[in-house]
């Protein structure tokens, strides 16, 4: 238990902080499902219309360091594969 007022603020702080971070990684999560979803689908012009939006998210969370930007970066090369492999 925090016993100094700084030590109980900072603890407010970091429950606040991991709630928006999870948000985050959720959001991220979801991007990457619409690709997957898309992909699934067979839809070659909807998977790439949405690739593009997640690829934004992504960035935008790596920046943010949520996650590290390697592993930012491994999801869209992986999705980019899947995505280029439909016919």
């Amino acid at each position: 238990m925090a016993n100094t007022a700084q030590a109980r603020k900072r603890a407010r702080q970091s429950i606040k902080q991991n709630m928006h971070n999870a948000s985050l990684r959720s959001e991220l999560r979801t991007a990457v499902k619409k690709v997957q979803k898309a992909i699934e689908a067979g839809d070659k012009a909807a998977a790439q219309k949405v690739y593009q939006e997640s690829v934004s998210v992504l960035d935008r969370i790596a920046d943010k360091k949520i996650i590290h930007k390697n592993k930012a970066s491994r999801h869209k090369s992986r999705l980019s594969a899947q995505v280029k492999a439909l016919a």
